[in-house]
């Protein structure tokens, strides 16, 4: 009977789940198209459902909800359901849709959609090869075959969006990253631009007036006729048709120019936008959540140098060694497992809200970068298959955030996976990034301060004569 119970409260949460993907579809990737295809709407929803209940029932886990029973064969349940969607389901319709849009493959679509899976499983299963990720003892059937290669892919995905937010979060809160844009640097970038527009202008006229006077003498319409004229005609030129070339390609990069000039004008506004709303309250508020982000950006990257330099991985949680150090230093009587199974759970709330926020956010700005009316199925399906990659790996990671007595369940359901290896994995691409956004940030920065800072050009005499 507490099973019955156990399983109606999953099924109805994940009956939720599945409605908020489906809301999610509807209202954010699919409103500004109209043509949709059902099949992807539930695909993307049921990934969605199955990977919000895994970190469902990690809350369970540590809130003692359900039999233990119950929790260990949903774990087991939903893990295989994910992996299906994930391995075989999401990559063939993936093909499948790529190959609906190309016509000459339309009536073998089913074909050449298997073909596309195959290719895909081939890849997908020599990944595991390079990397120390299973145990000897493991089958080449089993469960823990395709976790593992599913966790080498979704853990590299979450490095490089952690890495990515931990470089791009103090710039984009901190009012201390911004550049401190006045009305004049405006001013002058907008001078800038206009006198690239009048000289792209100017050399225009100029072209025009020079194929008007080439017409006027007959250089257009007497041109010679036969084998011997064609041979004429490529060997010698018009006297004003060389200035034409030479003015079209000056116009051409005075173009090109403007195009940056205006890119330039229009991030001076944003930025100093941003100043204005820095000063606000809310701004100061968000102000102040970026110092605190920024510490724990750079506290993060420390602690991945370490790692990789003395091959470190954590054997207690964080939060459980923190109050160690805190007791022992200060010398205080306190119940250090009874605080650190609240605060864990606390943390692991957190990180699961936020990682569930942020990729949803980060996945809608995907799509609406690179999504097309013919595009859009295949995207979402790429989206979908994201998502469910980086929620499995978002477990793997997420247990050495847990006390021992909560990872048992966990470690049981995934295997005896190197579990190691991951976090090392992680550390190594999470802090590679780091260090190339970093210095591509400088340069940008650099660059974007000398292109303010350089003077204006000034239209000469002959670029504003007609």
């Amino acid at each position: 009977m507490s099973f019955l119970i156990d399983s109606s409260i999953m099924i109805t949460s994940q009956i939720l789940f599945f409605g908020f993907g489906w809301l999610f579809f509807m209202r954010q990737l699919f409103k500004d198209y109209e043509v949709r295809q059902y099949v992807v709407q539930v695909i993307f929803s049921v990934t969605f459902a199955f990977s919000c209940t895994m970190f469902e029932l990690i809350i369970f886990e540590i809130l003692k909800v359900l039999n233990s029973s119950s929790r260990y064969f949903h774990w087991k349940m939903n893990l295989c359901v994910i992996l299906l969607i994930l391995v075989f389901m999401v990559p063939f319709y993936i093909g499948y849709f790529i190959v609906s849009n190309i016509r000459l493959l339309h009536k073998q679509r089913l074909l050449f959609s298997c073909l596309l899976w195959l290719t895909f499983m081939y890849f997908f299963w020599k990944l595991g090869d390079p990397f120390p990720i299973l145990s000897p003892k493991h089958g080449i059937l089993s469960i823990e075959q395709l976790i593992s290669r599913v966790g080498v892919i979704g853990v590299t995905l979450m490095a490089l969006l952690s890495g990515f937010g931990a470089v791009n979060c103090p710039y984009t809160y901190m009012s201390y990253f911004l550049r401190n844009v006045t009305d004049a640097d405006i001013v002058a970038l907008e001078r800038r631009l206009l006198q690239t527009m009048d000289m792209i202008i100017s050399k225009k006229k100029r072209m025009a007036m020079t194929r008007r006077t080439m017409f006027q003498k007959g250089e257009v319409h007497n041109k010679p006729s036969g084998f011997w004229g064609m041979i004429k005609s490529v060997t010698t030129s018009a006297p004003g048709s060389e200035n034409l070339t030479l003015i079209q390609q000056e116009v051409d990069a005075l173009e090109e120019l403007s195009r940056q000039l205006f890119l330039e004008t229009a991030d001076l506004y944003a930025t100093k936008e941003r100043i204005e709303y820095s000063k606000t309250f809310k701004g100061k508020y968000f102000n102040f959540l970026g110092y605190f982000f920024s510490i724990y950006c750079v506290w993060k990257i420390f602690m991945a140098t370490i790692n990789i330099v003395f091959d470190r991985v954590g054997k207690t949680d964080p939060v459980t060694r923190g109050i160690e150090i805190t007791v022992n230093y200060l010398g205080i009587q306190f119940d250090v497992k009874f605080w650190s199974q609240h605060i864990s759970f606390i943390l692991v709330g957190i990180i699961i809200v936020t990682s569930i926020r942020g990729l949803l956010i980060t996945l809608t700005k995907f799509f609406y970068a690179i999504s097309s009316s013919k595009s859009s199925n295949v995207i979402v399906l790429l989206l979908a298959q994201i998502m469910g990659m980086y929620f499995v790996s978002s477990v793997l990671l997420i247990r050495m955030s847990m006390p021992l007595e909560y990872r048992t369940i966990i470690t049981e359901v995934l295997g005896e996976l190197q579990f190691n290896f991951y976090h090392r994995w992680f550390d190594v691409i999470f802090l590679v990034l780091c260090s190339c956004l970093e210095i591509g940030q400088c340069a940008t920065e650099i660059d974007s301060t000398e292109s303010i800072q350089s003077p204006p050009r000034q239209i000469t005499t002959e670029d504003s004569q007609t």
